[in-house]
């Protein structure tokens, strides 16, 4: 089995975040970076199915060559190769990143290493989209199946598993197959101290793709309006205890 996990590098959840003074990128010199958790979860499913069938798994991102740090991660889990797609670092949409990593896939079968299984986030932590990989196999002409929380592969066929109501959807589709894997179909693990040495060791293939864009054109970007929280001081030490009580009773947390 030949097991390609597409992963997006973006800016770490939890961080304020600031944009440009042209207002057409987010400032990124005080933030760090990582994978979305549904990538993450899809690294490790990429690891698991390795483990459990035998074969080679592969990683690929486009983005900057400061995107190979998530590369190296996801090999110090287990990935045994890693595909940078470089850019200069501006993001690039769904349409053009779909044609990019579309490019990639037929260029490593046409060179001996066809993919069984390309496995995607549900979405980007950043953007989310929800469509470069359906993109990818409408072009490949693969199926494709997302929102995927339960994963096995049975004699050649894909059973997928997706929350829907109360119940589950069960899909079983041939490979070559696209599935879109979302968080909590796994527990992923930490890359260990031998997992990084021997990850810094291994090649990162590089290539520069050209961006064809034809969606919409982005005028500039901007950020929500913060919320205002008022803060009110009931008083200092014994004196404050009346104030206290009073707002526990307005707030029903204690009878009047």
């Amino acid at each position: 089995m030949n097991v390609l996990v597409c992963v997006k590098r973006v800016p770490a959840t939890g961080g304020r975040v600031n944009l440009t003074a042209d207002e057409q990128d987010i400032d990124t010199q005080y933030l760090g970076f990582t994978v979305s958790p549904h990538e993450e979860c899809a690294t490790e499913q990429a690891v698991q199915l390795i483990e459990a069938h035998g074969g080679s798994s592969t990683v690929l991102t486009l983005g900057p060559e400061a995107a190979g740090e998530q590369l190296r991660d996801a090999m110090a889990v287990g990935i045994d190769r890693a595909i940078l797609l470089e850019t200069d670092g501006r993001d690039w949409d769904p349409v053009a990143t779909a044609d990019a990593i579309v490019a990639a896939v037929v260029a490593e079968r046409e060179a001996g290493q066809a993919f069984d299984l390309l496995l995607f986030g549900n979405e980007a932590a950043d953007s989310g989209g929800y469509q470069v990989g359906i993109r990818v196999a409408v072009a490949l002409g693969l199926p494709c199946v997302t929102g995927v929380k339960s994963l096995e592969i049975r004699d050649g066929v894909a059973v997928a598993k997706r929350q829907a109501g109360g119940g589950w959807e069960v899909f079983e589709v041939p490979l070559p197959a696209v599935i879109g894997v979302r968080e909590g179909i796994n527990l992923p693990r930490y890359p260990s101290v031998p997992g990084r040495l021997r990850a810094r060791k291994k090649e990162i293939v590089r290539s520069a793709p050209t961006s064809r864009s034809v969606g919409p054109v982005k005028l500039r970007l901007r950020l929500p309006a913060e919320q205002e929280a008022k803060v009110e001081i009931l008083g200092r030490g014994p004196e404050a205890a009346p104030s206290v009580v009073e707002l526990l009773v307005r707030l029903g947390v204690v009878g009047s």
